[in-house]
């Protein structure tokens, strides 16, 4: 194993035109991974699903693969809280598969009982047990943040939501309904997916079909505290996709039809889980536009991404530079990287 990268220096220049790429060892070396859990992971916001989608209790697994924490949904009247789902006697997972409405939440391994809100209520054969129940009996509530109907969960923010979720408020997120989902491997390093997704200036490079419907010379990018979007317009000067990246590993692609919801799932360092989760807005066609073939796009992408992964291992490769118009969303990402990883 190579010499780690000096946590504490870990920096990207803020001045693009000076600054340099992450080093190789990043994506490389499997101890960087571990650190990212607890560094990046566990203090950002991540995707839950649709308030609609809970009727009652609905147990989540947080980003499998890294964090691999179990929560639960839970509705109570027009409300939804985020709890954790491990029993606070014996660690037993509470809710194994989503039902419908509940009034409590009730452990099956020795009766254990607590309200939609996590408070402890009950436990039988308990009589006599000194300081109980107490703080620790209740069920740790999660930090859960809604846009438009689309929940996030977050065991540790280093912000609010809403800090994250700049770029969602000019977008109609009404009348979707999910589609279809679909999960790809990819042998790389989560990251190295990211900033894939995170400049157009490889368009007209490795997506030719998509190239002939977005523009790329009126292609633009806007950066955030802790997200950015990039829109591509059609010939006609409308807007063809945008694309809403919320850091570490989270896509909102809005399409005329609906929104395409790419979830970056990091398995090792060098494998890596992409989600798609499609939503199609009533009475839309999902054919033809930016949108028209997502499969095709993500072949392409994880093509290129898995190429990278083997370059970045040649001994003759440190690190690389940035287009100043082409590449400020990979600067933007890589300078956050640098920030939680300190």
């Amino acid at each position: 194993m190579g010499n780690l990268i000096n946590v504490s220096g870990f920096a990207i220049d803020p001045d693009i035109t000076r600054a340099r790429t992450l080093a190789t060892e990043f994506y490389t070396e499997a101890p960087y991974f571990e650190m990212s859990r607890e560094k990046i992971f566990a203090r950002t916001w991540h995707f839950v699903g649709r308030e609609d989608e809970v009727a009652g209790l609905k147990p989540v697994t947080l980003l499998p693969g890294i964090l691999d924490e179990p929560v639960l949904l839970a509705r109570n009247g027009d409300s939804v809280s985020c709890l954790t789902n491990v029993c606070t006697h014996r660690g037993k997972i509470l809710v194994e598969e989503s039902c419908g409405q509940a009034n409590l939440i009730r452990c099956g391994y020795h009766g254990r009982r607590f309200s939609l809100d996590g408070d402890f209520l009950s436990m039988p054969e308990f009589e006599g047990v000194e300081d109980f129940p107490g703080e620790d009996d209740d069920l740790k509530r999660i930090p859960l943040a809604a846009r438009n109907g689309f929940m996030f969960a977050s065991l540790d923010p280093a912000a609010p939501f809403e800090l994250f979720a700049e770029g969602f408020a000019d977008v109609d997120l009404q009348g979707l309904k999910l589609t279809a989902t679909r999960e790809y491997e990819v042998n790389a390093h989560w990251a190295l997916y990211c900033e894939n997704y995170l400049e157009g200036f490889h368009i007209p490079y490795v997506h030719k079909a998509l190239n002939e419907v977005v523009d790329y010379g009126t292609y633009t990018t806007e950066t955030f505290r802790y997200s950015s979007m990039q829109t591509g317009f059609d010939d006609a000067g409308e807007v063809a996709a945008r694309y809403l990246f919320i850091f570490p590993n989270l896509m909102f692609n809005f399409y005329p039809w609906g929104i395409s919801v790419n979830m970056v799932r990091p398995m090792t360092h060098e494998k890596t889980i992409v989600e798609f989760l499609t939503y199609v807005r009533d009475g839309a066609s999902i054919d033809g536009g930016a949108g028209g073939d997502l499969h095709g796009v993500e072949l392409e992408d994880e093509a290129v991404v898995e190429s990278v992964q083997r370059g970045i291992r040649s001994r003759y490769y440190s690190h690389g530079r940035y287009s100043p118009t082409r590449e400020t969303g990979t600067h933007h990402f890589h300078r956050l990287i640098a920030e939680f990883m300190k």
